[in-house]
């Protein structure tokens, strides 16, 4: 196993490296001057930034003082997302770079002209000197010399040519890039959206109908996204005035001595039925036990493979399967065994791989989040392959599963084609 990883780990640095170097190709290689300070200053970013990267994605794992994971995470993370769209950007321009090539080659100059006649040097000194004895009274004729042809209407030189084309390539490329991650990264810090669904449960009863459960997931609180995006997502859950609020796992990306003042405004969440809590993966990387404690004291409640009994329905809540290495995994039998299967059930669960054990269970709704739904494009390709649904709602047999794309970033705070959002689930009843 440790060799597969090895072989995995050199397999990633492998694509990275290449990706890189040809970034750089395209970007500073083909465009400036060997020995010129773009060339130099472009060259060090090359390596500068790929590092910052590196450091940034470890500081967080390795536990460094925080401030120095604000100082990479910044930098390290946008650079990520800015070489995706560089990369996609520079592939799309090798389909255009021929085509501007010759384009440019067969352009012709705006007054063309077959023949410029012109005199050379020596025709006029041949004139000064005529002149000059022509005033002494000398008879000495002067003769000019044959005009010399110069063409206009030819095709520009190769090499110029050649820099034009790569010079508009990469500066359309890095406009698209920037501008893409520009916007993405605005997404992000505008705050998550509201969505509305309706989820029918056959077994829900007519008392319980329109019941509200506003589902928040992956808010990522971190060295990027700190307590003003917290104070972003209370307000946008409260303002849907819920019966209950589900946040379904990835609150944090780090510690509660780091992160505790950035979760502080969660104090704020109101809701009829109470805030409800479960495990993400990536509170097994943050201190789950202590990220418990702290939420409780936050005012939400953990259900850790237990349920409890609201009106119309029962709440049942799952450690997430990143737990099974600290011995809290899910445990379907403790949080839904020896209940009452003809009350509606709605079960709470970060990953939605979960749902074949809870159709096993009989929940009728599963609400999931973590997987962003692919965050920046094309990684929503990449969420559907891994995950069997990667965003909205879904049936599997008598069961429903609805997966929210989350309200906040991991990584680059940057999305693309896949914007946050909290979503407000209403029950429905389909009893008469």
């Amino acid at each position: 196993m440790v060799v597969l990883y090895v072989l995995i780990a050199l397999a990633v640095v492998g694509v990275l490296t290449g990706v890189h170097w040809y970034v750089w190709r395209r970007l500073v290689g083909d465009t400036t001057a060997r020995g010129g300070w773009a060339r130099r200053t472009g060259t060090a970013a090359a390596f500068v930034l790929p590092l910052m990267s590196v450091g940034a994605v470890i500081s967080g794992r390795a536990g460094a003082p925080f401030p120095l994971q604000r100082v990479l995470a910044w930098p390290g993370y946008l650079w990520l997302a800015l070489l995706l769209y560089l990369t996609l950007a520079l592939l799309v321009g090798e389909a255009v770079r021929p085509l501007l090539g010759a384009w440019l080659a067969r352009r012709k100059p705006a007054e063309p002209a077959d023949v410029r006649s012109t005199e050379s040097p020596a025709a006029a000194a041949d004139e000064a000197a005529a002149g000059r004895t022509a005033d002494a009274g000398s008879a000495a004729t002067a003769v000019a010399p044959a005009p010399v042809a110069v063409r206009t209407d030819g095709p520009a030189p190769a090499a110029p040519r050649r820099l034009f084309v790569a010079r508009a390539v990469a500066v359309g490329a890095t406009a698209v890039a920037a501008g893409t991650v520009g916007y993405g990264t605005y997404t992000v810090l505008r705050g998550p959206r509201v969505k509305r669904i309706t989820v029918p449960l056959a077994k829900l009863p007519r008392r319980a109908h329109g019941f509200r459960i506003a589902v928040v997931s992956d808010i990522h609180l971190g060295p990027i996204l700190g307590r003003a995006h917290t104070q972003r997502v209370v307000e946008a859950v409260n303002r849907t005035n819920p019966d209950l609020i589900a946040v379904v796992g990835d609150l944090v990306d780090g510690s509660v001595a780091d992160l505790g003042p950035a979760a502080e405004p969660l104090r704020a969440l109101r809701a009829r039925h109470g805030s409800y809590f479960v495990t993400g993966n990536h509170e097994y990387y943050s201190g789950a036990d202590a990220w418990l404690d702290h939420v409780r004291e936050l005012g939400l409640r953990p259900l850790e493979n237990e349920r409890t009994e609201l009106p119309g329905f029962d709440l049942a809540g799952v450690n997430d399967v990143g737990g099974e290495s600290e011995g809290q995994g899910p445990d379907f039998g403790k949080a839904l065994g020896g209940r009452d299967r003809s009350r509606a059930s709605v079960l709470l669960a970060h990953q939605p791989v979960v749902i074949h054990d809870a159709v096993k269970a009989g929940v009728d709704l599963q609400l999931s989040g973590h997987t962003h739904g692919g965050q920046l494009w094309p990684g929503t390709y990449v969420a559907e392959l891994a995950n069997p649904t990667a965003a909205g709602l879904d049936r599997y047999g008598d069961t429903q599963l609805y997966v929210t794309r989350g309200a906040g970033a991991w990584g680059p705070p940057v999305r693309v084609g896949e914007p946050p959002d909290v979503t407000v689930v209403e029950l429905a009843s389909t009893r008469t």
